[in-house]
């Protein structure tokens, strides 16, 4: 079992999953040798922090153990990229790839022999979607008739929090005027919207009046934030999205709580302020990573599911 995409992955899978982190959170030590003698490989295309920190840690406190590897410092930029993924499985029980393109993943999982997971790409985040939906049930106590208003940029984040809403049974809505070109997914869409739990709009106000969270993103990737050669592209951007920016203002029309999967870029699609502000449970998301990638690992490799 693969997690590349949500888009795979049943209601049943991603609810068990959130249930089992929110489990493991709440009593670590009867977790704590299930991944003995398991190994990791974490494969780096993309900078990190969370996503690194967040699998290394979980799995060590699950017992098993985890490797590091930067894209820069291997040959898989050098080499057939499926080739080098078969021998890294030979040497790991799951692989964890944070890769800057979703074609480069598949190309990667065609030749591991071992499990796959998503660690972000320019198509989806499932791992992040999945910490969201433990953050909304730790909160509500149930994830049924939440709802969620997404604003910026319909970028990977969004995708998979879009995909892993609507199998919750957690209601969505998108505010977001613009797409990420790599990140276009009409199929994921059209599928959400059957389901009567996906809208969109561009009415912000609207939109979050009956909102329990308001959740937002960088409205440029991160790898292209302090680049010279986007400047124009960001300047673009900040015109077009600083209208739909998460303030005091706007958190006067609402009760919701606030989300970002971090890092934020304050001043842009989120003030300093509300950052700050009891309202925003951004830190308890990014402490949640940590907690349902453990449940992630014990699906894909706990002693219940080895092959």
């Amino acid at each position: 079992m693969d997690l590349l995409t949500l888009k795979t992955w049943s209601s049943h899978d991603i609810l068990s999953t959130v249930e089992e982190g929110l489990a493991i959170k709440d009593h670590p030590e009867r977790y704590a040798e299930m991944l003995q003698g398991k190994t990791l490989a974490m494969l780096f295309q993309k900078t990190s922090t969370r996503t690194r920190v967040s699998f290394e840690v979980g799995m060590h406190r699950l017992g098993g153990q985890a490797v590091f590897l930067d894209w820069s410092t291997t040959n898989f930029g050098l080499a057939d990229l499926s080739d080098e993924a078969q021998v890294l499985s030979r040497y790991a029980d799951v692989i964890m790839a944070r890769m800057l393109r979703h074609d480069d993943l598949l190309q990667l999982t065609s030749g591991s022999e071992v499990p796959v997971i998503n660690g972000c790409c320019d198509r989806y985040h499932p791992c992040q979607a999945l910490g969201d939906l433990l953050t909304i049930l730790e909160v509500r106590g149930k994830l049924e008739g939440a709802h969620v208003v997404y604003v910026g940029v319909r970028n990977n984040v969004c995708n998979s929090l879009i995909e892993a809403c609507t199998k919750a049974g957690v209601r969505i809505t998108a505010v977001t005027p613009e797409v990420n070109g790599p990140a276009e997914d009409k199929e994921l869409i059209a599928r959400a919207k059957a389901t009567g739990l996906f809208e969109e709009t561009l009415d912000l106000e609207a939109a979050v009046a009956d909102a329990d969270f308001v959740y937002t993103d960088t409205w440029i990737d991160m790898e292209f934030f302090n680049n010279p050669k986007f400047e124009d592209e960001k300047n673009r951007r900040v015109k077009v999205f600083l209208p739909y920016q998460i303030n005091t203002d706007l958190l006067t029309k609402t009760k919701a709580l606030v989300m970002h999967c971090l890092p934020a870029h304050k001043g842009y699609e989120i003030t300093g302020d509300v950052m700050a502000s009891d309202r925003c449970i951004a830190v308890d998301q990014a402490e949640n990573r940590m907690h349902i990638q453990k449940a992630i690992l014990m699906r894909m490799v706990g002693p219940e599911r080895v092959k």
